[in-house]
Formats: C-alpha cells, structure tokens, sequence
C-alpha cells in the first residue's frame, strides 16, 4: 500500500512539472509517440488488437479465454496487439507468445500503479500519452476483440465503435467476448441509446457479442477479404499495409487454409 501511494506520488509529481514545463516541450514528446510508434508498427502484418482488464489473474476464466483466443490467433499467421500490462493483456500476448512466427506486441502507458509490462511481449513500446498510445492500438489492426475490463477497456471499446461507425476504419469488426458481463450494456445501448435516437439500428449491428471463439476467428478471416476490397478501391494496393495483407491471404490460400 505504501508503494502504491509513493508510486502516486512520483507520479503526480511528474504530471505538475509536464504542464509546468510549458506547451512546446509537451508537443515534441508528443510527436515522439507518434514517430516511433509509426516506426515501430508500419511493417507488422496482419494483427489483431485485444483489449481487457489490468486485474484479472490467470486463474480466471476471462484469462484462459483470452489466452486460448490469441494462441488461436497466433496460430494462423496473426499478430496480436495488446496494452501491454498485466492482467487480460497478459493472456492474450501470453496466447500469441506460443508461436515463434508471429509477434506479440504490448503497447504499454506510463501509470502510477498496475501497468507494468508483462513477460510475454516480442515487441514493446511505453507511451506518454493516452491518446497517441490508442492510436496506434486500432492504426495496425485488422479487427479488435473487447474482453471485460473496467474505465479503460470502455473507453477503448467506445473509441473504436466510434471509429467504425464514422467509417474512419474500413472492413475492421470489433468483437465483445463476455456475453454475461456485457449483456447489461448492450440492453442499455437497446433500450436507451437506440430507443431515443442517439444511435441508428445498423449501429448496433457493429458489435459482435460472442463467447464462440472459434466463431471470432473465423469472422476475423472473412473480414480480410473486405479490408483488402475496400484498400484496392480507394487506390491503396501498393500500400505495405495492403501487400502483408495480400501476402498472408495468399499464404494461406496456398496451404488449402485461405477460402473463407
């Protein structure tokens, strides 16, 4: 306990001398997120993005969910992205962690308790910043999986809805695993959001909730297709991006693996 409130400590202390610093040298450390994140990230294939809980230990169930998924995952060729830290975060790098080819990514953020990184990353990267780190959270994914998590998680959640429903991201699904722990929000978003106007019907379409494991995966492959439609038509066939897409489609195309 003592260590947690010294860690607070530190921390605000570091929080009061960024703003006292002045804007200017804020706008370089932010610059620099976005710089080696950019460096960082721009060659990964294929990757999906899983998101969850700090506080969960690998005894629970979320945990073995999370690490059988990313194994799952792992094991067709993907990346997986996570926050970095402990927890459900942990399980799904841990999950990916089992197979050499693919790299486990943690993107961890600077906080004065939990987030520490976990043992399980290949590639590894510490933000200042909440904002440039959930950039590059949803920039190199091709679909995010939402586990059940606290403030965080929901915000992360909400951030990529928002991004899908504006179409600012193309072809990406987001998939919400935990039907008992989620349920109760998707009745509110039903019952409120949908019932007063705030939303369209086809909004509510956007979330997959499912426990199916087996079913994420296979709807994270027949997704593929879509991204790779929607990058030719807007011109972007000779992107990197599109040409580790293409690869990995015909990768595993070749192996009898790729008709979806």
């Amino acid at each position: 306990m003592a260590d947690r409130i010294r860690s607070k400590k530190d921390y605000n202390r570091r929080y009061l001398k960024d703003i006292k610093s002045g804007d200017v040298w804020s706008v370089f450390k932010i610059i620099a997120d976005f710089v080696q994140g950019f460096d960082e990230l721009g060659d990964l294939g294929p990757s999906i993005t899983i998101f969850g809980s700090a506080r969960v230990d690998e005894s629970h169930p979320y945990y073995q969910q999370a690490m059988k998924l990313s194994s799952m995952l792992g094991a067709r060729g993907y990346n997986v992205i996570t926050g970095g830290g402990p927890g459900l975060m942990e399980a799904a790098n841990r999950g990916a962690y089992q197979h050499e080819d693919v790299e486990s990514i943690g993107l961890n953020i600077e906080l004065p308790f939990e987030q520490h990184p976990n043992q399980y990353v290949t590639k590894g990267r510490t933000f200042d910043y909440f904002f440039s780190r959930k950039v590059m959270l949803v920039k190199y994914s091709m679909a995010y999986v939402i586990f059940p998590g606290g403030f965080g998680t929901l915000d992360e959640m909400f951030e990529a809805l928002t991004l899908i429903q504006t179409r600012k991201v193309t072809g990406v699904r987001l998939f919400v695993v935990g039907t008992d722990f989620y349920e109760p929000l998707m009745e509110f978003i039903r019952t409120k959001l949908l019932a007063e106007g705030m939303i369209d019907e086809g909004d509510v379409d956007l979330i997959t909730l499912s426990d199916d494991l087996y079913y994420i995966v296979t709807e994270i492959e027949r997704s593929l297709i879509t991204q790779m439609s929607a990058l030719e038509q807007q011109g972007l066939d000779d992107t990197k991006y599109y040409q580790s897409l293409s690869s990995y489609f015909n990768d595993r195309h070749s192996e009898g693996e790729g008709s979806i």
